[in-house]
């Protein structure tokens, strides 16, 4: 797949057109998995972008900032080099084929151009299709292959690279992942609970989790690290915290700090908060330049139902349709995070 053949969009058949635009020499997709992978894999994501002349000679390369999140994988097509920041440390180049682990914080992307797909892998997912823990990957980029593998991840880059178009994208890692999926984990009942209780507002604290789960704290904790890489008081705080954020950037640039969640003490608290997951103010985010992130939260929210992966919601999630018929169908109509189609920076 070339460059030129990527021209954003989805495969859900109700979603607008205006939804994907983007600035000139950029494009962007969003897709939904078949309806057998709609619990273990957030959606389907390309974003292609042409390195300006300008850009070409400076050698500086286009800056795009990502929100913190689930595992990913993520597959370079076509593409100049790639150098991604996690918090103090750079991924710089990144392989072919990278698995992003669980993130605290946030991404600096540093891109020359080309195609770059990806999934999101949920803990349920992440319960099928590795045997390590989501733990030893957080904030951290392997190659794919340290993983899942030598073949499959060949078979994957292959099958990518060989593709006519990007609307072949989520076909050809449906097949893929389908294959690879392992038996459902003796975990997934309580996985389940704790991703429907992230992607809820409730309280951020431990015992209430490990209460509505009926299990001993130490054992939600043994959980938490072990399908989603963090222990449960900090994805508590990530959840809480990216649905303030959410709601305070789709206010505008104002950045109104009454909209964040009513569990916080104050707007002090939400920005210490802020310092932990982004290393800045939330205004000072707001303000940097990423068009990426701008539109994959507009996009996202409006293909799979919610802006980010971290805030996936298996309840509100649309109905898929996969190429055997059958459909997971969404069961109630939970707000996560405001108007996330309103979201500008």
């Amino acid at each position: 797949m070339r460059t030129d053949e990527v021209t954003g969009g989805t495969n859900a058949p109700d979603v607008e057109d205006a939804v994907f635009a983007m600035p000139y020499g950029m494009a962007i997709r969003y897709d939904r998995p078949a309806a057998a992978l709609a619990d273990c894999i957030t959606g389907y994501h390309v974003y292609r972008s042409t390195v300006a002349s300008g850009d070409r000679l400076s050698g500086e390369g286009q800056v795009d900032w990502f929100l913190p999140g689930t595992a990913n994988v993520r597959i370079a097509i076509d593409a100049g080099p790639i150098a991604v920041t996690i918090g103090r440390r750079t991924y710089d180049p990144l392989p072919t084929a990278s698995l992003f682990g669980p993130t605290s914080q946030a991404l600096k992307a540093v891109t020359h151009g080309g195609i770059m797909i990806g999934f999101g892998i949920s803990a349920l997912g992440w319960a099928r299709l590795s045997k390590r823990p989501a733990g030893d990957f957080r904030n951290r980029i392997v190659p794919l292959e340290d993983v899942l593998g030598r073949s499959f991840t060949d078979r994957l880059v292959v099958a990518l690279q060989g593709a006519a178009d990007d609307a072949q994208v989520a076909p050809i890692l449906d097949a893929l992942l389908l294959a690879r999926l392992g038996p459902v984990h003796v975990d997934a009942p309580q996985i389940r609970s704790l991703m429907e209780i992230l992607a809820t507002d409730g309280p951020a604290d431990m015992a209430s989790a490990a209460d509505r789960l009926d299990i001993p704290t130490h054992a939600l904790r043994r959980l938490s690290v072990r399908h989603f890489g963090f222990p449960p008081k900090m994805l508590l705080m990530r959840a809480r915290f990216l649905r303030s954020l959410l709601r305070v950037m789709a206010g505008g640039e104002k950045a109104d700090y009454a909209l964040i969640d009513g569990s916080y003490f104050d707007a002090s608290h939400f920005l210490r908060d802020s310092g932990t997951f982004l290393g800045m103010t939330p205004r000072r985010f707001m303000a940097l330049t990423k068009p990426f992130l701008e539109a994959s939260l507009r996009a996202r929210n409006a293909v799979l139902g919610s802006p980010t992966q971290a805030l996936h919601d298996l309840a509100t999630a649309p109905a898929r349709t996969d190429a055997h018929g059958g459909e997971r169908k969404a069961t109630s109509q939970r707000v996560i995070s405001g108007d996330a189609a309103g979201i500008s920076c």
